[in-house]
């Protein structure tokens, strides 16, 4: 398989990798091309071409965060050897809405090591690599990063309905990846019986089917109360017909369940449906 090839099946983990790194998917797009760019200018030899464009995007994504924000007086080289009993414990798999904004307060070394470590397991020498430093300093870096990132403000949390319609609109607009960064790993939609008689889906497991479904979708649907939770409806001549009744834990989507029992429908009250910046 030629270069080309190689990196066009690279190309998915990559943007994955700068987008969780920049927490902008077109930003990430824009930086993948410039690492194609890179090694279409280059003649040396690759071992492992992964890795090689795994360090290059990394480093890419480095230059771009240091450009957004002036490198913090602690951002210094860490000497000596720590030990982190927190090394082996990773995050979840995908970061959260609520924790991108913890991100952006984190230098970009420390971001960086914190991503990749946390969020897609690289090792410390590899991570050394990107960052020109020791593992030993890449460990520190990634251990700081950690301590801030599990000690949010409390304003960082975003509330129920900011959640719910920050979801909705990601829905409306096919904002795949934004759908993704709000639901919960175990997401699951279900369905009363009214609701499936009306047409909606019984069941749907795991945050990806989810995504996918609402992805482009519920564009008719418009924010109300489900007694005092926030939600959201789809309503037809004027009347509300299947009500979406979310369940939010700490700042992510969990559940999702479809109700179109009259009781329920009755309880339906509309609310204002300004959208929070996310």
């Amino acid at each position: 398989m030629d270069r080309t090839s190689l990196f066009e099946a690279e190309r998915p983990r990559l943007v994955g990798i700068a987008s969780r790194l920049l927490g902008d998917r077109a930003e990430a797009q824009d930086i993948v091309q410039q690492a194609w760019l890179r090694l279409h200018g280059t003649d040396a030899e690759i071992d492992s071409l992964p890795a090689w464009l795994t360090t290059v995007t990394s480093r890419l994504c480095l230059d771009r965060l240091r450009s957004r924000t002036p490198v913090p007086v602690e951002d210094v080289e860490p000497q000596g050897t720590v030990n982190d009993p927190a090394d082996d414990v990773a995050l979840a798999d995908t970061v959260g809405l609520a924790l991108q904004v913890v991100l952006e307060r984190l230098s970009p070394r420390e971001r960086v090591a914190f991503v990749l470590h946390d969020s897609f397991g690289f090792e410390f020498p590899t991570i050394a690599a990107v960052l020109d430093t020791t593992p030993a300093a890449a460990r520190k870096l990634a251990s700081r990063a950690r301590a801030k990132v599990g000690q949010p403000h409390p304003e960082d949390r975003l509330a129920d309905w900011e959640v719910v319609d920050a979801f909705m609109a990601a829905a409306r607009n096919g904002e795949f990846d934004r759908l993704l960064r709000l639901l919960a790993p175990d997401a699951t939609v279900t369905a009363d019986d009214a609701a499936v008689l009306a047409g909606t889906p019984q069941r749907i497991d795991g945050r990806d089917e989810v995504a996918t479904f609402f992805n482009g979708s519920a564009k008719a649907a418009l924010p109300v109360f489900v007694g005092d939770r926030p939600g959201s409806a789809w309503f037809h001549l004027g009347a509300a017909r299947v009500v979406f009744d979310f369940t939010v834990d700490d700042g992510l989507v969990r559940t999702i369940t479809f109700r179109a029992a009259p009781e329920v429908l009755a309880r339906v009250v509309r609310r204002d449906g300004d959208h929070p910046r996310v």
